[in-house]
């Protein structure tokens, strides 16, 4: 909460509300529509690949389920600290589908993993297409320091990169990763507790399953950049309800960036870091600050509302309560079914 009530006052602290308001009083309602449309669209996106991605047996778990838990998960995020609705989205796919609560969470975690690859590329893209330099800041924040748009791209890549191998390396070999975490574990810890954490990791190594096979690998890869794709014309949408004449490429990279900065602990909803980064963003093509702003507030909300919405409507159907994913994070951790 400090956190984002400190970006918060930074991105307002020179602008001039009522010119903000203003702005959002006077966008063109038809591209805001479609922004709201094309940001929501993402979500069944994502349900798809994660279909994908949790294949068992050569059988196709049914699509309902799985919408229903990941509206569960993303409404989780925007309204539960700490990014709740990850571990939300888990356990009410296990109550709904019966698949494993260790399963399910691999599964996000290979998720977030292509995402960040592919909005990688996507940065890539927009650097070059951009005709920017490796070398041009981003900005200067306090406690970070000057960030680059090279920086950035190098960091991320070789983060995600290096996630991809590590889980690679897992699903291919995965006897050999739970005799030596058995190992570990029986030198280490109680029988007891040894023998919970070896399940928990074949729970683990099951969700990653889908990188084992070069054909759903390339499947899911192919859904990632689809649901990016969409997200990124979500944002090339809101220019023209703002009114802002940017050339294309500015999509990928504000929709890139902004995918890492809300990254930054923050209050639910990534209020703060979404708008600063957007700002920052925007300034690299001369968007003045009070414009970036507005624009930032009115994305932000438009696209909250619905997934919100939805995810609540989604939790009286799976007839799962608030208290239920409060308790998700301790149910998971005896999850060894």
């Amino acid at each position: 909460m400090a956190i984002s009530i400190a970006l918060i006052w930074w991105a307002l602290h020179d602008v001039d509300i009522p010119d903000v308001v203003a702005q959002l009083r006077g966008v063109k309602l038809v591209p805001f529509a479609a922004t709201i449309v094309l940001a929501t669209a993402m979500f069944p996106l994502r349900t798809l690949r994660w279909r994908v991605l949790l294949r068992a047996e050569g059988a196709d778990l049914p699509l309902a389920p799985l919408w229903h838990a990941t509206a569960i998960g993303f409404m989780g995020n925007n309204l539960l600290p700490a990014r709740a609705g990850e571990i939300a989205r888990a356990y009410a796919v296990r109550e709904m589908t019966g698949v494993r609560f260790t399963t399910a969470v691999a599964s996000i975690a290979v998720e977030r993993v292509l995402d960040g690859l592919t909005l990688v590329s996507f940065l890539v893209l927009a650097i070059w297409a951009g005709g920017f330099r490796t070398g041009t800041m981003v900005g200067s924040l306090p406690l970070v320091g000057s960030v680059t748009l090279g920086g950035l791209a190098s960091i991320f890549g070789m983060l995600f990169t290096v996630a991809l191998a590590g889980a690679l390396a897992v699903v291919h070999w995965p006897d050999t990763m739970l005799r030596l975490i058995g190992r570990l574990a029986g030198r280490t810890l109680p029988s007891a507790l040894a023998t919970r954490l070896v399940g928990l990791a074949g729970g683990l190594i099951s969700g990653l399953e889908a990188l084992r096979s070069p054909g759903r690998f390339a499947r899911v890869l192919l859904w990632s950049f689809a649901v990016w794709g969409v997200n990124i014309l979500s944002f090339a949408a809101c220019f023209l309800a703002f009114g802002f004449e940017l050339p294309w490429a500015a999509a990928p990279m504000l929709a890139s960036l902004i995918a890492f900065g809300v990254a930054v602990p923050s209050a639910p909803g990534f209020f703060g870091p979404f708008e600063v980064t957007t700002r920052l963003v925007l300034a690299l093509y001369a968007i003045p600050a009070g414009d970036a702003v507005s624009y930032a507030i009115g994305y932000h909300l438009g696209t909250f509302l619905p997934i919100t919405l939805l995810g609540l409507w989604s939790l009286g159907r799976a007839g799962i309560g608030f208290s239920d994913l409060a308790g998700a994070s301790d149910e998971g951790e005896r999850a060894g079914d």
